[in-house]
C-alpha cells in the first residue's frame, strides 16, 4: 500500500525530510496497546519498539507515538520489531486530561480529519456530553459530525426530538440517524466517507461503535457482546487501531471512555459555542467572564432570550472546568522543570 492511501500527503512530506534519516522510512502507527505499537508502511502492518534514544529524550508523554502518528522507522536487517526514532509533527490531535487526579493530557489519536461521535438514541443520549466531544474535537482542529445510532429501539418521533434538542443547543454539525442492525441510515454514512481520509469514532462504552465497524467492514471482525435489557451494549474495545475500510477510508476506533475532563481547550470552547464568542466580542471588557459584569454581551442575549439557557450554563462549566485545569498543568509544568534542573545539577556536581 502506497503512504497517500493512509493519508500520507505533501503537509507531511514536507515536515518528514527534517527528522528521516538515512536507512530510515516513514511509517504510520496503527495500534497502540500498553506500550507497544504497530506501524505500516508501504508493506504490511508490522510490531514496532521505541529506540531508546528517542524513549528517553522525550520531555513528555505527548510526544510519545500514539495511533494515526506518522513516524520514522528502521527495519533491522536481523528481523525483529520496527525501531521508531522520530514522531513527525501533528496536522491535527484528539486528547483530554489524563484519567484520575493527574493533571496531564493524554494523546488518544493524532491526524485525524473528522471525528465521528457516537451516541445511542435509546439510552445514551444526552447534549451536554456531547458538548464535550465538540470541544476536545475542535481543540485539536478535527472536524466533528454527530452519529446517532439504535434508532430501531426508539419509538416513532423520538429521533426527531433528539435531533431538535442538538439544534435547539446551537449544533450545527452534520448528524447521521442509523441502525446497524437494521441497515437503517448506513448507506448514506457509508457514502460520506473518503478516501485516504482519516475517521475516528468517540463515545461511551456500548453505544455501538464496534456493531457499527463490524457493519462497514462486511464482517464480524470484532467480538460484540450482548446488550442489557435497557439497550445498553457491553464495553469491548480494549485498545485504539486504526483499521483500512475497503473503499479506502481509514477508522480509528477508541474505548469508551468515561472520562471526559477538558484541559487548556479555549479555543475548541469558541468553536463549539460561535454563538457566544461572536456574542463575547461586544462585551465592553475584553476579559469578560460572562457572569456580572456590566456591558455582558453574553448575560444581554441570555436575558432577551436570544441564547438558549442550557447552553449558556454549559459553556460556562466547560470553560471554568477547562481554566482551572490549565492553571493547575502550569503549575505542575513550572515544578517538573524546577525538579529537573535539580537533577541536572546534582549530576554535574557528582561528576566534579
Amino acid at each position: 500500500m502506497e503512504l497517500a492511501a493512509l493519508g500520507f500527503d505533501r503537509w507531511f512530506e514536507e515536515r518528514a525530510g527534517a527528522l528521516l534519516r538515512p536507512g530510515q522510512s516513514i511509517a504510520r502507527v496503527t495500534a497502540v496497546d500498553r506500550g507497544a505499537f504497530l506501524a505500516r508502511g508501504r508493506g504490511e502492518e508490522v510490531p514496532a519498539e521505541l529506540a531508546g534514544r528517542f524513549r528517553f529524550s522525550a520531555a513528555d508523554p505527548v510526544e510519545l507515538p500514539c495511533v494515526g502518528d506518522w513516524v520514522c522507522v528502521q527495519h533491522p536487517a536481523a528481523g525483529g520489531p520496527a525501531i521508531i526514532h522520530a514522531v513527525l509533527p501533528r496536522k491535527t490531535f484528539l486528547r483530554r486530561k489524563a484519567p484520575g487526579k493527574t493533571v496531564d493530557f493524554q494523546m488518544i489519536a493524532a491526524n485525524i480529519d473528522a471525528a465521528f461521535i457516537v451516541q445511542s438514541c435509546h439510552y445514551d443520549f444526552n447534549v451536554r456530553r456531547l458538548d464535550r466531544y465538540l470541544v476536545m474535537a475542535h481543540d485539536g482542529g478535527i472536524q466533528p459530525l454527530i452519529v446517532l445510532t439504535k434508532s430501531d429501539l426508539i419509538p416513532p418521533g423520538r429521533l426527531e426530538q433528539e435531533i431538535a434538542a442538538i439544534r435547539g443547543a446551537g449544533i450545527a454539525e452534520t448528524i447521521f440517524a442509523l441502525s446497524a442492525a437494521t441497515g437503517a441510515g448506513m448507506d448514506s454514512f457509508q457514502d460520506s466517507l473518503a478516501p485516504a481520509t482519516t475517521y475516528c469514532l468517540l463515545g461511551s462504552s456500548g453505544v455501538g461503535k464496534t456493531t457499527l465497524i463490524n457493519r462497514l467492514l462486511g464482517r464480524e471482525v470484532f467480538a460484540t457482546k450482548a446488550v442489557s435489557a435497557t439497550g445498553e451494549g457491553v464495553h469491548t474495545t480494549a485498545r485504539r487501531h486504526l483499521l483500512v475500510l475497503e473503499q479506502g477510508a481509514l477508522l480509528i476506533d477508541t474505548p469508551g471512555m468515561r472520562e471526559l475532563g477538558l484541559l487548556g481547550a479555549s479555543d475548541g470552547l469558541e468553536t463549539s459555542f460561535p454563538e457566544i464568542h461572536e456574542l463575547s466580542q461586544r462585551c465592553r471588557f475584553a476579559d469578560c467572564a460572562h457572569a456580572v459584569e456590566p456591558g455582558c454581551a453574553v448575560v444581554a442575549a441570555l436575558k432577551e432570550g436570544g441564547l438558549s439557557e442550557e447552553s449558556y450554563r454549559s459553556y460556562l462549566k466547560l470553560r471554568k472546568e477547562s481554566e482551572h485545569l490549565g492553571l493547575s498543568y502550569v503549575e505542575k509544568r513550572k515544578k517538573d522543570k524546577a525538579f529537573g534542573r535539580m537533577v541536572q545539577s546534582a549530576m554535574k556536581h557528582l561528576k566534579k
